[in-house]
């Protein structure tokens, strides 16, 4: 039995979020160490923090970034790539154990 289908192509949404969480992390890495000076007292709150906390706070604002960028990325090639569509031809049988089954 010959059938026709619609195959169109469509980005791995879970791999960008996953490229995206890593770039944030990277970028909230080297935020951290390149401004590594002297702890001096924050003007805002009048604590110290430390690089570990620096890092962490960091990582709150990079990785949604990160995570935002790169999924909107996906989106954008999934509506543009996603356009072209190509119908293919094909066959579907059937086989006397997969009947046995159902």
């Amino acid at each position: 039995m010959d059938e026709n289908l619609t195959v169109r192509r469509a980005p791995k949404y879970g791999v960008f979020l996953a490229l995206g969480a890593a770039l944030g992390i990277v970028a909230a890495m080297i935020l951290t160490f390149s401004f590594s000076g002297t702890l001096d007292e924050s003007p805002n709150t009048g604590l110290v923090y430390d690089q570990g906390q620096v890092f962490g706070f960091l990582l709150l604002i990079c990785v949604p970034v990160g995570l935002a960028l790169l999924g909107g990325l996906a989106l954008v090639l999934d509506r543009t790539v996603g356009r072209r569509t190509r119908a293919v031809r094909v066959d579907h049988s059937v086989d006397a154990h997969d009947l046995d089954e159902s």
